[in-house]
This record gives C-alpha cells, sequence and structure tokens, in this order.
C-alpha cells in the first residue's frame, strides 16, 4: 500500500542553501493493506516531519527519494489529492477554526470522497449513520457537533475528533501523530479500541474478510502499545529509521531508552561496535 525509498528530505525555508540540513536523512519504509505499524523516536528524531511529508505540507522539500500509496506517485501530488486517494493525517496540534461547525466539515470531508461515486441522497443517510454510530463509540457528546471545529475543545475532545474524522472519512491509510500524547487512561483505552473497531471495520466489506485499513502510530512512549498490537516497530534517530521489529522491540526502547542507538560522541567507534553487537543480539531476540 505504501512504499518510501531512500527518502531524504528538509525545510522550505531551506530550499537551495548549500549548508541546507536534512530533516530525513533517507527513510525506507513498507507498509502492506491491512498493516498496523508504530514509529517511535525522541523529540527530533523526524517522526512528525515523515507524516506531515506523506500528507504533502508545503513547509517540507524533498531532496531525494520517492513515496509511492496505492501505486500512485505521492511526491507530486497536491493535499488534496492524497486526501481523495485515502491518506488521512491526525494532527499533533489539531488547529482551531472558528465559523465552521464541527459537522460541516465532517460532511464535507465525506462527500468530497463519495459523491461521484453515489447520490447524494444515500451518501447523507450513509454519512449521518456513520457519524452517530463513531460518536457513540468515541463517546463523546453530541453537542460537540454544531460547535465551531475544535473551538473550545479540551485536548483530549480534540484527539477524539481527529479519530472521528479518520472514521467519518473512511481512509485507506491513517497517519496517527502522537494521538496518545495528553490523553488520560480512559482517553487512550476509548481512542485505541475505536481505532481497532476502524480497522476491523474493513473486515467485513472486504470480499475477502481481510482487512484493507492501514496505520501508522507515531509515539515516544511504550503505552500505546497496551491497547494496540502493531505489525511492526519503526524506531527513528537523527532522521533515519535504525531499527525494526516486532511489539516486544517497545519494551526494550521503553527500558532502555533512546540513546541505547546512539553511536556519537567520545570513543564512538568502540560504541559503534558496540551498537553492532546489541543490534544483533536484539534482531535474534525480536526475530
Amino acid at each position: 500500500m505504501l512504499e518510501i525509498k531512500n527518502l531524504t528530505a528538509t525545510t522550505s525555508a531551506q530550499e537551495g542553501k548549500r549548508s541546507a540540513a536534512s530533516i530525513l536523512k533517507g527513510v525506507n519504509l513498507n507498509l502492506k493493506a491491512g498493516e498496523i505499524q508504530i514509529v517511535m523516536g525522541s523529540n527530533g528524531s523526524g517522526k512528525s516531519t515523515l507524516a506531515k511529508l506523506l500528507a504533502g505540507h508545503p513547509a517540507y522539500n524533498i531532496l531525494h527519494g520517492s513515496i509511492r500509496f496505492r501505486n500512485e506517485k505521492l511526491v507530486r501530488c497536491l493535499p488534496e489529492t492524497r486526501a481523495r486517494l485515502g491518506l488521512f493525517l491526525g494532527f499533533q496540534y489539531p488547529m482551531e477554526v472558528g465559523g465552521v461547525s464541527n459537522q460541516d466539515f465532517l460532511r464535507l470531508a465525506y462527500h468530497s470522497r463519495y459523491k461521484k461515486k453515489d447520490d447524494i441522497l444515500n451518501t447523507s443517510l450513509r454519512f449521518a449513520n456513520r457519524i452517530l454510530n463513531y460518536v457513540k463509540i468515541l463517546d463523546m457528546d453530541s453537542s460537540f457537533l454544531p460547535r465551531p471545529l475544535n473551538q473550545g475543545f479540551s485536548g483530549g475532545e480534540k484527539k477524539k475528533n481527529e479519530i472521528l474524522q479518520m472514521a467519518i472519512t473512511g481512509c485507506e491509510l491513517a497517519v496517527l501523530d502522537e494521538i496518545d500524547s495528553g490523553l488520560d487512561v480512559d482517553a487512550l483505552k476509548t481512542l485505541s479500541k475505536t481505532i481497532l473497531i476502524y480497522q476491523l471495520d474493513s473486515l467485513f466489506n472486504s470480499r475477502f474478510l481481510q482487512t484493507t485499513k492501514s496505520l501508522i502510530l507515531i509515539t515516544h512512549y511504550q503505552r500505546l502499545l497496551e491497547y494496540i498490537k502493531p505489525d511492526k516497530i519503526q524506531v527513528m534517530k537523527e532522521g533515519k529509521i535504525v531499527c525494526s521489529g516486532k511489539s516486544n522491540l517497545g519494551n526494550i526502547v521503553d527500558r532502555k531508552g533512546y540513546d541505547w542507538l546512539s553511536g556519537t560522541g567520545l570513543g564512538s567507534c568502540l560504541i559503534e561496535n558496540i551498537n553492532k553487537k546489541k543490534l544483533q543480539t536484539l534482531k535474534e531476540s525480536v526475530f
């Protein structure tokens, strides 16, 4: 479904500068239909940059590499084209938009994907049914729907609204940037449950009873793994994916931290050799 090859990127402000520093430095990632992958890493490792690049954020430029989503090249696609292809980005800090009600925003987003395939009446009925179902699953108050988009919402309510948008648009790939940050235990359980229900919903709509919805969850912490078991964990450091493994890799990182994978500073050659042995041991324990 998603294939990223040797992706190198910088910010638009640095474009054309000889000394422009790359934020992403050769990222490679493959995601199959129906897979859940978690991308972990410390602050500044490039996780959010990768998410925004996938969505087509204008603040970043691709210097080298390719991104293919559902056999389409994304590099030159506009953000709205990517969204219509089925790519959704859940923001780490959702924006507040005054003058636009939450319900109108969701309706327009839904119709933009489906109105060309079906008549407006059937689409509107499905939208109403879908939004009521997911508002209930998310344990949201329906009074949030006529209110301005995210305006006056708490941090947890904004995160729930992001998941509601994901479910309403019926995206094929959802990239959720630190959807677990700032949530209490109950809110995290509710969001995790909704994410899994959304993914499993595609199972019953598939001719071959296979899940087709894919997820990339970006996080710092291991606690998300208590509720969602991924097919693979990718660990980013300094703009690269430096380690991949099964779900128990998150437990190892939680115990040892991200500096365990570092090879810089005094005696870097010695540390690099030690890390090679550590990574070999890690791969043996993971696989």
